[in-house]
């Protein structure tokens, strides 16, 4: 740089020359210190020149750094000019000299405003190493509050990209001790049957599925796939309303390291719903654990694909890794069932509220336009439905296994929507009024139960499964049309004494799978596959839903008889059992402890004894699972979905 400076100063020097070539050079050349010594060429400096010329240059060269390293806010000043984006300096190197002028402008600004958020920025500094540590905290969490509410106001998303939520609990997750004595030692059994079945599993299946309690070992059904835990998280909402914190923690903490939906497997679509989905979001909405929230919705994104038939009438099992979906080799002609479809509804809506995706919704609202389309024999819904034309399958209608739960959530769509549902509640009065006419007889011993329709033949039997509707009934009655509520409500009494029959007239006093009125017999099972009790809920659930309608001791009592039973007859070193024939004089057990002994039967039986205000019905609204979520008014209502 040197070299190229000295050079420019000579050629101009060479310039001049040519102008005033008849000038000394001395006059040309104020630096020269001896006009008598030469240069060796007309174009290079004395030595002493040159020596002059270099202290000029540096002290200038330092001039130029001192202004910008002392200056005030030099440091700002640099960053300025070191790290401007390169849009600003494609700008200016197009600018005119008004757009300098402009820029010099507005550099002022911004360093005055620098200037003034550094010294509002000691200032609060000095304040707060002023104040109480407690004072801190809460100014702290006074500016997460705002943050959260202004990420609400617009739409804001968390790092999973799930919208941000404001989590309120709603009320009776968590009950009191009763006051009677009695009702007080019997919730407490109850507690404690709890406590052995989880300790048990835990023991000896920790991880598995399920339990096997008299081999001691874990036990996996092909309903899930590879997926493990249905144990674990069919049992958290129940440890968590009995109050069982510490190992509601230790399930949390397995969810959320190792329950994996990432596998090569098929599933039934319907299961995993009910128990898995159900289970994470009751957790989450007990609890206000994320991680619940995010693994239900993670679950529900890989059960969409379920849904690409030609009708959108999902299928009933589906590979969770490919995609691929297919129904029951057994069901009529390819068809899906009843009573799988029809229970995502509950579920998928609160998937779509806390994910802000409108698919779940979308989904299941589909189905019902379908419903809408077709004929209904007699008023009555098939329980086989083909996805691919949209037709219904063989006419076969049961209120118990294959149809049960979808009659279910019409009803609790209603109540869950904070009774805005308003199709929802007609479809399921209007079935209710067609099973009435067509399905609903009474012994000649004065039974009422509920028969099954096979082409357009009646089959009087009726399913422990079918025993849910006593419960379902009364929890309907109050919204009943045309002063029906009263009607309902005995309808429900009658079928809770029918299935409290069906219990009583066995040996060990529990219930068989299915059972007769036919033949002289009444509440019997007469086959040899239907004498078997797995633990099942549906008639305890029933006794539940009778007590707090109604309060009548007997309800109680009927539930009290059930847990004497099982204590007696299904409860083994390694947990509980369901036995193979109720009719035996010793069981003979299955050796399985299903989840949903943990999930439902204990649970319903820990409410039976518990006040009403403990999961209140205005509050909250229990699925198939007996996995309690609260009333919500949608974000995208169902006139909007229906309309998509």
């Amino acid at each position: 740089s040197c070299h190229s400076f000295r050079s420019a100063l000579s050629e101009e020097f060479l310039q001049m020359f040519s102008q005033y070539g008849k000038m000394p050079v001395a006059t040309l050349l104020p630096f020269t210190a001896t006009p008598s010594r030469k240069s060796s060429s007309p174009t290079s400096f004395r030595l002493t020149e040159k020596f002059i010329l270099l202290l000029v240059f540096s002290a200038f060269i330092t001039l130029c750094f001192g202004a910008i390293f002392f200056l005030p806010d030099s440091s700002k000043l640099l960053s300025g000019v070191f790290f401007h984006s390169s849009a600003v300096e494609t700008n200016t190197r197009k600018g005119t000299d008004s757009d300098s002028n402009i820029a010099v402008g507005t550099d002022e600004k911004i360093l005055a405003k620098i200037r003034k958020d550094h010294e509002k920025a000691l200032v609060e500094a000095k304040d707060t190493l002023q104040k109480r540590p407690d004072e801190i905290k809460q100014d702290i969490q006074n500016e997460k509050d705002k943050v959260l509410k202004e990420g609400l106001g617009k739409g804001g998303k968390d790092d999973d990209n799930l919208p941000v939520i404001e989590y309120v609990r709603p009320p009776g997750a968590t009950g009191h001790e009763p006051s009677d004595p009695e009702t007080k030692e019997r919730r407490e059994k109850i507690k404690e049957m709890m406590k052995f079945a989880w300790d048990s599993y835990k023991r000896y299946a920790w991880g598995s599925n399920e339990l096997r309690p008299v081999s001691m070992q874990g036990h996996s059904s092909n309903l899930f796939g590879s997926i493990k835990g249905a144990t674990i998280v069919d049992a958290l909402d129940t440890l968590y309303v009995m109050e069982m914190y510490e190992d509601f923690e230790m399930a949390t903490e397995w969810v959320e390291k190792n329950l994996d939906f990432n596998v090569n497997a098929e599933v039934s679509v319907f299961e995993v719903n009910i128990r898995f989905v159900g289970g994470l979001l009751s957790a989450y909405y007990l609890s206000g654990k994320e991680v619940f929230r995010k693994k239900a919705i993670q679950l529900g994104e890989k059960l969409l694909p379920a849904f690409k038939t030609p009708t959108g009438i999902p299928w009933a099992l589906l590979n969770l890794k490919s995609g691929i979906g297919r129904n029951w080799p057994w069901a009529s002609g390819g068809s899906s069932i009843l009573a799988e479809y029809g229970t995502l509804h509950l579920e998928f809506m609160h998937l779509s509220k806390l994910s802000g995706n409108p698919a779940f919704a979308e989904k299941v609202m589909n189905i019902r336009k379908v419903l809408n389309r077709l004929d209904k024999p007699q008023g009555l819904y098939p329980n086989y439905l083909n996805p691919n034309s949209g037709q219904w399958g063989q006419h076969h209608v049961s209120v118990g296994g294959l149809g049960d739960s979808f009659y279910e959530y019409l009803l609790k769509a209603w109540l869950m929507s904070d009774k805005t549902d308003e199709e929802g509640k007609k479809l399921y009065y209007d079935a209710l009024q067609a099973i009435e006419t067509s399905l609903m007889r009474k012994s000649s011993g004065g039974l009422t139960y509920i028969a099954e329709w096979k082409g357009g033949l009646l089959e009087h039997k009726m399913g422990h499964l079918t025993c849910f509707a006593g419960g379902m009934i009364a929890l309907g009655a109050d919204g009943a049309p045309e002063d029906k509520t009263g009607h309902q409500m005995e309808q429900a009494a009658e079928i809770a004494r029918t299935c409290h029959e069906s219990y009583a007239r066995t040996t060990l006093k529990l219930g068989p799978e299915g059972f007769r009125f036919d033949g002289g017999v009444e509440a019997i099972a007469t086959r040899q596959n239907e004498k078997y009790f797995i633990l099942r809920p549906e008639v305890i659930e029933t006794y539940m839903y009778m007590w707090r309608f109604t309060h009548d001791p007997k309800y109680r009592e009927w539930g009290w008889e059930a847990v004497q039973a099982l204590e007696k007859h299904c409860r083994v070193e390694g947990g509980y059992s369901g036995v193979r024939d109720v009719y035996a004089t010793s069981p003979n057990h299955d050796d399985v402890q299903q989840s949903f002994y943990l999930a439902e039967t204990l649970k319903y039986l820990f409410l039976l004894f518990s006040d009403d205000d403990h999961l209140p019905f205005e509050h909250w609204v229990f699925n198939t699972e007996a996995h309690p979520l609260p009333s919500l008014i949608l974000t995208c209502s169902i006139a909007e979905i229906q309309s998509k």
